[in-house]
């Protein structure tokens, strides 16, 4: 029996969200719908100009909100991160244990920096634009892999974003080595069109010969494949992944279960806010997966779980919210 259903390794990051105008954009020279690096200062800059006061503030980070949403759901995960020893940092670690996530941060380890930051900017279209800071995170490498939590895991999930630095590349590689060798299984997330664009040859160097499940969005997974349409995309898919996740947005989801490809329909909701509903609807999917659930059951789970999270500004179901999807689930 193993101890963890998934053990997520990624960049541990304290969300800001806020709403924002088209024209906070134009002001800010903010470029509107990616995910942008940058660094403390000009972060601190945008902080200038937001109200801070109506910000809603998390422990987040990709791999953060999948691993968190399959505590909710009722699954058992760990996060292996890096944070730094100050306000945030100690906000991180203990908002992460009230979500129900085990994870490798304590008293004693907390490294000397300044935490990661993101600032999610969200507009009247639902649109999701975020300016990162990655701080302490971007030190990230193998000594803060824990290696018996992956060996006692049903899966690890692998955080495409570590790919912006060698040594998160070398953290990827690393842990995926661990779960080989130890029988785990080994899912990962492209997280965003600009880690493929720009980080493609790394990307495929850290996915190696297979890897067993991975999850992509239509436009990463044509990125990826140098195809432009999906049809050709998802054929090509299988020859690096044994399985795969496909999200369509308001389209729903494509699954390939290593057999046949299952369509997963979308609920239809209003949308206000899109942040975090890739991380939601792996971390939905993976619970599923890992708890008796058929594929199709788990995309059903997972899309309906996504629906929900797009319908409302945050990126984190309520306890309540998640034990109502599954009841929905199983009738």
């Amino acid at each position: 029996m193993k101890k963890y259903d998934v053990a997520g390794i990624g960049n541990a990051l304290v969300d800001i969200e806020f709403k924002v105008s088209d024209q906070f954009f134009t002001d800010n020279g903010v470029e509107k719908g990616l995910m942008t690096l940058v660094d403390e200062e000009r972060q601190n800059a945008l902080l200038k100009v937001i109200n801070t006061e109506e910000a809603k503030k998390q422990c987040g980070g990709s791999a953060g909100n999948t691993v968190i949403a399959v505590s909710q759901f009722g699954g058992k995960s760990y996060y292996s991160c890096k944070v730094a020893n100050d306000e945030l940092g100690h906000f991180y670690m203990n908002d992460m244990k009230e979500a129900g996530v085990t994870h490798n941060l304590n008293e004693t380890n907390l490294a000397e920096g300044i935490t990661g930051k993101c600032l999610v900017m969200v507009t009247e279209d639902a649109e999701r634009t975020m300016n990162t800071y990655l701080g302490i995170t971007e030190t990230y490498s193998t000594a803060d892999v824990n290696e018996s939590a992956i060996k006692d895991s049903k899966y690890l999930y692998i955080e495409g974003y570590l790919i912006t630095s060698e040594n998160g590349k070398q953290a990827m590689k690393h842990a995926k080595k661990i779960a080989e060798d130890n029988g785990v299984k080994v899912a990962m997330t492209f997280s965003d069109p600009a880690m493929v664009k720009y980080f493609k040859e790394p990307m495929t160097e850290v996915i190696g010969a297979s890897i067993d499940l991975l999850f992509a969005n239509e436009e990463e997974a044509m990125l990826f494949t140098g195809k432009d349409n999906l049809l050709e995309a998802r054929e090509e898919l299988k020859k690096v992944a044994k399985r795969f996740v496909i999200t369509q947005g308001k389209n729903g989801a494509m699954i390939f279960d290593g057999e046949t490809f299952i369509d997963i329909e979308p609920y239809v909701t209003t949308a206000v806010d899109s942040n975090g509903a890739g991380d939601m609807f792996a971390g939905a999917f993976m619970f599923g997966i890992t708890n008796g659930h058929s594929y199709a059951s788990s995309g059903k789970l997972a899309s309906m779980a996504s629906s929900k999270i797009v319908s409302q500004f945050g990126p984190r179901l309520l306890w309540h919210e998640a034990k109502d999807i599954l009841a929905r689930l199983n009738p």
